[in-house]
This record gives structure tokens, sequence and C-alpha cells, in this order.
């Protein structure tokens, strides 16, 4: 872990600090931080210095000749920007077996699964078991933080949905999983001191089982049993919070019925499940007739203060993709707070949100200059479009507030100068440390949950489904997509409009027909996005609209009625403005669903 003395250093004239603290542990802790960000530069310094001495053997480093330089100007003269494909052959040979040193000095323990590959397999990133320990360190400040704006929640619990995924090895035996799922799985969490401002209602088993619905199920059940403790309600991502009201509304009658005999549901077979259950199940016919009373009416607005009245705020992930599911979780929570508390991802953990209880749109993550080296590319569309060398990649304490940049990491695990895809813009500094809005995953054009589809994924499926409109003379002569998360689970809607070649003997494909095309898709799918629909039920099956001629027309006369510029107007592969999904929902002619679920299997899902 990289420590470095403070002792010396002058707060900055623009610095601010956290507090007073809820405890002597929090004080501490938001101590941490304020050293952190107001030597921001200087950590960052030491940090990059400690990664190059450490991997300073490494066949990667070995490479590019830095001879033992640990200082900036060094690193940034001979160590080249990279993204995944880049890094594909070394990461390979680890997957497969290979225990040298090629990324990192220290052994890599295992790989972290990321969505997005072009051959649409899961990107693995390595990492080394200290890492776990960076993670752990991080997690440890969010409560701290959020003790500032909500008193008492030591008091009470949190009704949390977690869950592992299905995890694979590697041909050399290493474990390929998501992040969540390490550290679920990993001392750091299953061994977790008793600490009153972190309680579940969840049992750790629970967490642990791998079997969703069971998961699921005794989750839920729990959280209903302790109902009137609960404080806090969350899921690591908005859709996982929406899928479990979802189950809620399935399951009430199974839960009342449970809650009422004090009997578990035969659905849920998982050993250490059932006697984690039993230690907190007992016959309540009062709670289960509340139950039987919120739900038998199929009014749900309000449901999450109803049943768990004494909750504070939802603690869920709504920047991103996930601001989609603000009003709906608005609907279901009587319109409690969100907070975002922690920004990550399988590459790195890079910091926390040190004004939980802003508005959704107003979050801005500071970075925590400890946990890696941060380098940061300017995005300037304008210059992207002109000819002349890249722009220049700028330090973590030089960024620029109201500018964007995409991210570039250096772990202490071997990734250097890596881009993580990541599009941020700075809102501000606490001290000496950036705050960032997350704006966009770089082109990302689709997603529900964990999957990231782009435009070129996109094109690949459409094209693999029309060959099964071939033999029909049919043809797609225009698309489009949204992402429609009105209904739980939220699901991919492609709009098609159709050229059927008449006067060559070609007809209209049937309901059969398009019903294969959604399923064809669906299998041209990345691995992540078919685990969600095959194994976790995070995806709803992909729906085709199909749309009457002329329709994309009508959409190009929007948008130059709009501004556009006919010259330069191409149609957009995905759609979000609601007049623009409006005008194509008012043009449907059909609509089919895929029939079945793509093929996916844990054995390789890396």
């Amino acid at each position: 872990m990289t420590i470095v003395d403070t002792s010396m250093e002058v707060r900055p004239a623009n610095s601010t600090k956290l507090g007073p603290a809820a405890c002597e542990e929090d004080a501490e802790k938001l101590e941490f931080i304020e050293e952190m960000t107001v030597n921001a530069d200087k950590v960052q310094e030491k940090v990059l210095a400690e990664i190059l001495r450490q991997n300073a053997e490494t066949e990667y480093l070995q490479r590019y000749k830095l001879g033992g330089a640990t200082d900036r100007r060094t690193f940034k003269s001979k160590i080249p920007m990279v993204t995944y494909e880049d890094l594909r052959p070394e990461i390979q040979r680890i997957a497969n077996g290979d225990r040298s040193a090629i990324l990192s000095a220290h052994p890599i323990s295992e790989f972290l699964t990321s969505s997005g590959t072009s051959a649409g397999e899961r990107k693995l990133m390595p990492t080394i078991q200290e890492e776990l320990d960076r993670r752990q360190l991080l997690y440890s400040l969010l409560m701290p933080v959020m003790n500032l704006y909500v008193a008492g929640l030591d008091k009470g619990k949190g009704l949390y949905f977690l869950f592992v995924k299905s995890e694979s090895k590697t041909p050399g035996g290493l474990p390929a999983r998501p992040v969540l799922t390490s550290y679920y799985k990993s001392h750091h969490f299953r061994a977790r001191p008793f600490d009153p401002y972190n309680v579940y209602t969840s049992p750790t088993a629970a967490i642990l089982c791998a079997d969703a619905f069971q998961s699921m199920y005794s989750q839920m059940l729990c959280g209903l049993l302790d109902r009137l403790a609960v404080l806090r309600v969350g899921a690591v991502f908005a859709s996982g919070l929406l899928r479990a009201i979802r189950f809620l509304q399935l399951h009430w009658q199974e839960f009342a019925r449970d809650i009422a005999t004090g009997t578990l549901s035969s659905m849920v077979t998982d050993a250490a499940v059932r006697d984690a259950v039993a230690e907190v199940l007992k016959p309540d016919p009062g709670l289960a007739e509340f139950i039987v009373s919120e739900c038998a009416a199929g009014d749900w607005a309000g449901v999450v203060t109803r049943i768990w009245p004494n909750t504070k705020y939802l603690d869920v992930i709504v920047t991103g993709a996930m601001a989609q599911y603000i009003p709906t979780l608005e609907y279901y929570s009587g319109g409690l707070p969100m907070t975002c508390t922690m920004y990550a991802s399988s590459e790195c953990y890079f910091g926390l949100n040190l004004r939980p209880m802003c508005k959704p749109r107003e979050v801005s993550y500071t970075i925590m200059p400890n946990m890696a080296y941060f380098e940061f590319l300017p995005v300037d569309p304008a210059a992207a479009a002109a000819s002349g060398p890249p722009p220049q990649l700028v330090d973590l304490a030089d960024v620029e507030v109201g500018q964007e940049y995409e991210l570039v990491i250096t772990t202490y695990a071997g990734l250097c100068r890596y881009r993580v895809g990541d599009i941020l813009h700075v809102t501000g500094f606490h001290n000496a440390a950036p705050q960032f809005r997350f704006v966009r995953r770089k082109n990302v054009l689709l997603s529900i949950e964990s999957d990231k589809t782009d435009e070129a994924e996109l094109q690949r499926a459409v094209e693999r489904a029309t060959e099964l409109l071939k033999p029909w003379g049919a043809t797609v002569v225009e698309y489009t997509s949204q992402a429609e998360t009105r209904a739980i689970p939220g699901h991919y809607v492609i709009y098609w409009e159709l050229l059927v070649k008449e006067g060559e003997g070609g007809r209209w494909p049937g309901k059969e027909v398009l019903q294969a095309c959604c399923l064809e898709m669906e299998e041209a799918m990345n691995t992540v996005y078919r685990q969600s629909r095959a194994a976790d039920g995070s995806i709803g099956p992909l729906e085709i609209r199909v749309v009457r001629g002329g329709t994309f027309e009508e959409l190009m006369d929007y948008a130059i009625a709009r501004g556009a510029s006919i010259n330069q107007y191409k149609a957009p592969r995905c759609v979000t403005f609601p007049p623009i999904i409006e005008l194509l929902d008012s043009r449907v002619v059909e609509a089919h669903f895929s029939p079945a679920t793509p093929e996916w299997s844990p054995r390789r899902n890396y």
C-alpha cells in the first residue's frame, strides 16, 4: 500500500475539510481522505514510482527500456498508451499458464472479467492479491462519508441485493470472474468484522448462493422479516434493485405463506441458505397479513417506503446508462434520495462521492490518488476530426474544470497507460484532487445492466439476422435501436424497416421468421449479454419492431427540421430522445420477441 509522508505539507488555499465525524474511527478515515486529496500530485508521483519500481523487471517494462527509471518524464516518453487489444497477447499467455513476470512482478491471482472485446468475449483483467486490500480500503471510506449526511445508520440494517455470478477457469487454471464476485468470495467480505454501520439483512450464505433465484428469494424474504430495522435499500445497479422489486411483485404470495408458517419454500434447496434463513424465520401471521395487504391490490407506488418505512435512501448506481431507471425508482420508492457512493471498474477502483446525498444529475466522484496512477486524454471532437498529433495526456492534478477526458490508468497489477474507455467531465476539485462526473462509456450504444453493446457489434448482429430474410426476398433497409427499460427486466428494441422484392418473387416474412431473427441477433451478442439473458435473467428477450415503409425518411425530415444538415445526416443507430421514440413507435406495424434464450456456457465465459 502507498504511504505518503504529509507532515510537512501545507493545505492549499482552496481546500475544504470533511467533518465533523460521527465517531473516532470515522475521523481517522476522513483525515485519510483529506491527506490524500490535499497532496494529490505528490501521492500520484509516489504511486507511479512504486509501481515502476515493483514491476521494473517485468517483460513488459523491460521491452520499453526504462532502465529502472521511476520518474514521470521517462515513463511518459517511453511507455505507449494502449487498449485491451494491444495487451491481448500478453494476457492470453498468462491465461494459458505462463507464470513468468510478464506484466506484474507479483503473481497474477485471478482475472477480473469485463465486457466487450471485438470478438464478443469478456475482457480478462489481471489482478494481484494485494489489490483486494486496496479495494477494501476504498470500501472502508464510504460509510464515514455517508455518516456526515445521514445520522443513526448504526441503529439499523441495510437491505442490499448482492449476488455472485458464475465463474470459470482459464486454461492455465486461474479463476476468471466479475470483480464483485471476487470480492464477495474473498476473506475480506466473508470474514469481515462486525461493523454497526454495515449490517446487512441478507445472510452471507444467501449472497454467495450461485443460483440467482434462490439467492434473490432468500434475500428478499430476510429483508421482509427484518423490515422495520431496514434504514437503507440498495443494489449495485439501479436495474438490480428494480429486478428485486419485480421479484416481490411475482412472489409476494409465497413470501406471505413462508412467513405465516415459519417454513422456507421448497424452491430454495441450497443447504447453507436454508440453514441461514432458518435462524431468522419464525411464524409471524401478523407480518404475513401485512404483506398481503400491501401487495394484493397491485398498487406498487411507493412500495419501498410502505414495506420498509424507516428507509432513508436508496444506495444504487444511477449514473451513466443507469440514469434511465431514475423515474421508475422514484415511483417505487416514493421519491427517496438515491445515492451513488463509489466509482469503480474491473480494471481499478477509482474514487468516491463526497456528497452522496446530492441529486443523481449532480453526482461527481473524487478520484483517490492512492488507488493507481491516473492520466487523462482530452476529448475534443473537433481536434479528433482534424489531422495532426494526438493530444497529450494530462496528469490528475492538471485537469481543467469543464473539460472532458478519457481515463487512462497505470496499476499495480501491471496495466500501463491503459485506456479504460470512460469519458469523464471535470466538475471541480476537493482540495487538490479533481472531481468528475461520469459522462458515458466510450463507443457504447446499448446497455441494460452490465452489458455494453457498441455500434459495430449491433451492426454484425443485424447482418447475421438479415441472412434469414434472404430466402423471402426481404432485406433491412434501415434500422435503429433503444434500450427499453419501462418493463422489468429491460430489453433491447431494434426498429427495422423492411423492403420486400415482390416483383422478384419476394414475400413478407412470417412471424416465425422474424422471431428467429430476434434470436439470431441475440446469438451474435457478446458473452456478457448472453449470460445476462440465459443465466441471470437481468435482460429480457430482444424485440424487433417492424416499422412501415418511409419511416426513416420521416426520421430524417424531423432531424433536418431541427437543424441537422441534409448532407451530413445519417440514421442514428440508437435513439433516446422521447419524440423520436414516439415517432418510431407510432409507425410500428408488427413486433416480435426472441422465442428462446441464446446459448451461453459458464465453462468459458471469458
